[in-house]
């Protein structure tokens, strides 16, 4: 873990806000292969990129009032049941996202390369 030079942490670490976003990303991919995966759904790879808007508050700290996840799916998936699956992860069962929520705007997107 690093804490950016303030905890004199392992250089090239993760720092605690990168593991969040590691989380909540492993949470809503494991929910969205789960429910394709029930659907009967070919999925070869699943990535996803997670990407935070960072802001200073009116006491100068870090905050991060957007988070924006991009899923892309390779395999023989419909689009449609990808959508509903990446939704229904993130608003209902991911328990990470509804955590971050209440402090961050989550948006997501989907695309399907067939393979």
């Amino acid at each position: 873990m690093d804490g950016d030079g303030v905890l004199q942490g392992i250089e090239g670490g993760i720092a605690p806000f990168e593991l969040l976003l590691a989380g909540v990303g492993a949470c809503s991919a494991v929910d969205v292969l789960m429910i394709l995966k029930k659907q009967r759904q070919i999925i070869e790879s699943l990535e996803v990129q997670v990407e935070p808007e960072k802001t200073k508050n009116d006491i100068g700290y870090s905050e991060y009032k957007r988070i924006h996840m991009h899923y892309t799916l390779k395999g023989s998936v419909d689009l449609a049941k990808a959508q509903k699956a990446l939704k229904l992860s993130v608003e209902k069962y991911c328990s990470v996202s509804k955590a971050l929520e209440k402090a961050s705007e989550i948006s997501y997107s989907v695309e399907v390369i067939d393979a």
